[in-house]
């Protein structure tokens, strides 16, 4: 089948990659444009489209796929199916109608429908979560489902690791799809009416780790945002400490205040603590939590 691939992110990457290495080869790969991105603010391609680069598959960047001369370009290639993930883009009435799209979407629908579903399963302290394979309809991620697959979540898994899980779940679960497709056999079943919930896009208020919160709940934030968006403590002047590989503590110090304890870093919270175990300094590398109490001292977080 001569198959288009729209996507993205690094986990629409990952998922191209797996995918192209079977035999449902995109014969051409759909992204964004490049934008800043770093400290630096340089212009870099999304992670979709240095994998279509990688990987030798012809490239169109595009910042609508509905606009005529990029739906005429996609349409040129002769395009029997469509395969979107993580595209960021909505697919308007015209090309809904002119070819048939499948999506690759990484929960278990109607479960965190949106644009942030991993991140908002571990921030929810969901156990399972999965990967569907829909045909993509006009309502976001409401199409009818063909295949899925569910996954535990670890009890301290982040996102790095469940998204790099999911995106092998859902390579060969779009791979099986589209043999059925291939062969006319493709079944597809409505979505529950029961079970909806919406994953809202990851807002820049809540990479702050609140000292007012549960512990337990902090940690689930920062594991759902690491490695990719990552997770910081606002310290005294306004400044930001990032941190990774939370532990949650039944005691420490008081909501907001940070302690040592050997080597370890420890912010109170309103229930519990939290154990610090990598830090991100403004402007350097990560590192432990001693060695930055060692060269840097115990800061003061800011007030709650």
């Amino acid at each position: 089948m001569r198959i288009v691939y729209l996507g993205s992110s690094g986990f629409a990457a990952a998922v191209l990659e797996e995918l192209a290495a079977g035999p449902h080869r995109p014969l051409l790969v759909i992204t964004p444009p490049d934008r800043p991105r770093g400290r630096g603010r340089k212009l870099a391609p999304p992670p979709a489209a240095a994998a279509a680069a990688g990987l030798g598959i012809e490239l169109m960047q595009t910042a609508d796929v509905n606009e005529p001369e990029s739906r005429r370009r996609l349409l040129a290639t002769g395009v029997e199916v469509g395969v979107v993930c993580a595209f960021g883009q909505l697919i308007g009435a015209e090309l809904l109608a002119a070819i048939e799209l499948l999506n690759l979407h990484p929960s278990l629908l109607p479960r965190w429908r949106g644009a942030a579903p991993i991140e908002r399963a571990i921030m929810a302290g969901d156990e399972v979560t999965g990967a569907c394979v829909m045909r993509v309809t006009a309502g976001l991620d409401a199409g009818p489902v063909a295949a899925r697959e569910s996954t535990p979540i670890g009890a301290a898994e982040d996102y790095g690791s469940l998204a790099g899980r999911l995106a092998g779940i859902g390579a060969r679960l779009l791979a099986g799809t589209l043999d059925l497709r291939a062969t006319g056999t493709l079944e597809l079943v409505d979505q529950a009416a029961a079970g909806l919930t919406y994953a809202e896009r990851i807002g820049p208020a809540e990479r702050r780790i609140d000292p007012g919160a549960e512990a337990r709940a902090e940690a689930l934030r920062i594991w759902a945002l690491t490695p990719h968006i990552g997770a910081f403590v606002e310290l005294a002047g306004g400044s930001r400490l990032g941190v990774r590989d939370p532990v949650v503590r039944a005691s420490g110090p008081a909501p907001g205040e940070l302690a040592s304890a050997g080597d370890a870093l420890v912010l109170g919270c309103r229930a519990g603590a939290l154990e610090i175990g990598s830090v991100q300094p403004p402007g350097r590398r990560w590192m432990s939590a001693g060695d930055y109490l060692r060269g840097h001292g115990l800061p003061a977080a800011a007030e709650p």
